[in-house]
């Protein structure tokens, strides 16, 4: 069994074929899945997905494209039965502003922000997703300084920046997704290997970095059996030894019921 750790099933581009979808993916065994609600206005879609859906389950957090839209109301609903993490949240320098003084400041409130969400993840005991986009050394500083170890994590969509790798050692994951499968993903399949298999998860960030060869269509959850060919293709082990390591990883980091 496989559980994807990150799938925006609250989508648009999910509104007439979820059921589909989610078909699909049970048939290749794909059997739990994780919205990170991102964008507080997705928020009510994935807690309506995840009471409708026994094996949906969402985490809260305001993503740092999102920090404008910080809102503490949102958080009321971290003690729904099916909240399991906070996140998607992190650092993001991919598009700062020109402007200096504009571009310090969007810098400055998604440091702030973050090291909120961290504050609340460690208060309810909840494990962290995490974005990071060219900032992770930032990233890296902030999780430490904030001992985010107490309630580990996940480093979504794992960028293959080798200063990263540490964090197994500070109890965070890596996730890792359809990016595996690029022509031009050699870093990742180098630094693949030197991450601790225990510390391996896998997700799709459904509907975005579909696989090959389905690249330049709409991804879905059914697709992570496509990273964990790839990944067990890389480690020199069986598709059902990856299947079993990262089911249990997730279940392990997520706190899920198996």
């Amino acid at each position: 069994m496989i559980i994807d750790t990150h799938c925006h099933l609250d989508n648009i581009k999910y509104k007439d074929d979820l059921n589909d979808v989610l078909e699909r993916s049970k048939k290749v065994g794909v059997h739990k899945f994780i919205i990170p609600a991102a964008d507080p206005q997705d928020l009510a879609k994935a807690i309506e997905l995840s009471e409708n859906n026994e094996n949906i389950y969402f985490a809260i957090g305001i993503h740092p494209y999102n920090i404008d839209d910080w809102n503490d109301d949102i958080f009321q609903f971290t003690n729904h039965k099916k909240c399991v993490g906070i996140g998607e949240c992190g650092l993001d320098y991919f598009r700062l502003p020109e402007n200096t003084n504009e571009k310090n400041r969007v810098i400055e409130l998604q440091k702030d922000i973050f090291r909120r969400q961290i504050r609340i993840a460690k208060k309810l005991k909840k494990p962290l997703i995490i974005h990071i986009r060219d900032s992770s050394e930032d990233a890296k500083q902030i999780l430490i300084e904030e001992n985010a170890k107490e309630v580990g994590g996940v480093l979504h969509c794992f960028n293959a920046d080798e200063t990263l790798l540490e964090l197994s050692n500070h109890n965070f994951y890596f996730g890792i997704g359809g990016v595996l499968t690029f022509k031009n993903a050699k870093k990742l399949v180098n630094i693949l290997p030197r991450i601790p298999r225990d510390k391996l998860v896998v997700e799709t960030d459904s509907p975005y970095l579909t696989p090959h060869p389905h690249r330049g269509k709409r991804n879905e959850p059914s697709y992570t059996k496509l990273v964990a060919e790839k990944m067990a293709e890389i480690l020199s082990v069986s598709i059902q030894e990856i299947s079993d390591l990262t089911f249990k990883n997730s279940t392990k980091l997520f706190h899920l019921d198996v």
